[in-house]
């Protein structure tokens, strides 16, 4: 890997790898909101927020949905960027990078099982041994998955719909099929 391109990673892993902006990310997945607007809702101070969402926009995780004056100034109205293209922009990670994220998720997760509701759910944790064709099946249903709750997420306390969380890290293990082999796409 080159010094340009190992530099970018960094820059990726060090703007999702915080839980701060892990929150931020998932908000701006169901509505574009400005950094007062994400202040308010994770109780921050204005600065801090817009600290974080420049961070996020830096990285190419945020894209810029609208700007609008406001007292004098431009309030710009972030969104995260959560398609396929995310992932391709991250590029391959080593390992290192790989568990940083996961403790980070960890954390939001911790966060987020502190307020959990009683009511459905699902929970799964395997390390196996399963034919090629059903781990590409299993990665297309987790990514059909994904891609549905994103594409449906609505602004917090929206009419008719169900405060949720979802967490989903599948990889294969060493000592199988593994690089390109074992790929999948999307």
């Amino acid at each position: 890997m080159d010094e340009t391109t190992e530099a970018a990673e960094v820059t990726a892993l060090r703007a999702v790898a915080h839980p701060v902006r892990l929150r931020m990310l998932s908000m701006l997945t169901g509505e574009a909101m400005s950094a007062a607007e994400v202040a308010r809702a994770l109780d921050l101070t204005h600065a801090n927020a817009s600290y974080h969402l420049r961070v996020l926009h830096d990285a190419g995780e945020l894209v810029v949905e609208s700007e609008e004056k406001v007292r004098g100034g431009t309030a710009r109205r972030y969104r995260y960027r959560y398609d396929a293209a995310v992932d391709e922009r991250r590029g391959p990670r080593d390992a290192a990078a790989r568990i940083a994220d996961a403790r980070a998720t960890q954390l939001e997760v911790e966060r987020r099982l502190l307020e959990a509701a009683p009511g459905s759910g699902s929970a799964s944790d395997l390390e196996a041994w399963v034919p090629l064709e059903a781990w590409r099946r299993a990665l297309d249903l987790v990514h059909e998955a994904s891609m549905l709750l994103h594409d449906e997420a609505r602004p917090a306390g929206s009419p008719d719909t169900v405060h949720v969380s979802a967490t989903w890290n599948a990889f294969t293990m060493t000592g199988g099929l593994t690089g390109e082999a074992a790929g999948w796409r999307p």
